[in-house]
């Protein structure tokens, strides 16, 4: 399955709550999202493992690959479609050897474009940029510049750009050269997901027209 869908990539809120966030994650999937990434940074495996198995099982409903954040063994042990690492996470080799080829491994890249030419040469099958604006989730991190998206064209690799992206300024990021937006708070703070998440993809429609 190798190979990354352009549109919106939803990454999972922390919900504690598996029938809520199964609720959360098939609205936007009705929306039209193009790929899932679960994250969940507590460190509770049964949970984990469970909000994974059961993701991967409505995703595959959908026909969306299911990206595991940061936890190969996790992606392995539950037979996702791939694996998102960073800096601190498994070499990207390594990753391949437990996972094969078949599996879709993407890369945090941040704000260099050198991480992505090691990454493209090492096998990755997309590479995500930011933080492109400030991310109430990670308020902290550096930005990236939008020119970074427009060299990022001469990688010839799916590129996702990542970091407080909303429905008012994806625009510009995917006029700058990003194949993919992560979103996080502007689908799943939304009043209405699936509403939000066709909004979203309606913006991939307009830049394709242009």
């Amino acid at each position: 399955m190798a190979g990354f869908p352009s549109g919106v990539y939803a990454l999972t809120p922390e919900c504690a709550d598996t029938a809520r966030l199964l609720q959360m994650v098939e609205a936007a999937l009705k929306g039209g999202v193009a790929a899932v990434q679960y994250r969940e940074k507590t460190g509770d495996v049964a949970l984990r493992h469970e909000q994974a198995s059961e993701l991967l099982i409505l995703c595959q409903e959908y026909g969306v690959p299911l990206i595991i954040n940061d936890d190969l063994r996790l992606a392995d042990l539950s037979g996702a479609d791939g694996v998102h690492l960073g800096r601190e996470d498994a070499g990207l080799r390594e990753t391949r050897i437990l996972l094969g080829p078949e599996k879709i491994v993407g890369v945090s890249c941040y704000q260099s474009l050198e991480l992505a030419r090691q990454a493209q040469a090492e096998g990755a099958d997309y590479v995500a940029f930011g933080s492109f604006h400030l991310s109430p989730t990670k308020p902290q991190a550096a930005r990236a510049p939008l020119q970074l998206l427009h060299d990022a064209a001469a990688l010839r690799l799916p590129v996702v750009a990542i970091g407080g992206i909303t429905a008012e300024n994806a625009a510009e990021v995917i006029a700058a050269g990003a194949d993919s937006i992560a979103v996080i708070s502007a689908l799943f703070d939304a009043p209405d997901v699936e509403a939000a998440a066709r909004a979203l993809n309606r913006l991939f429609e307009i830049e394709s027209e242009d």
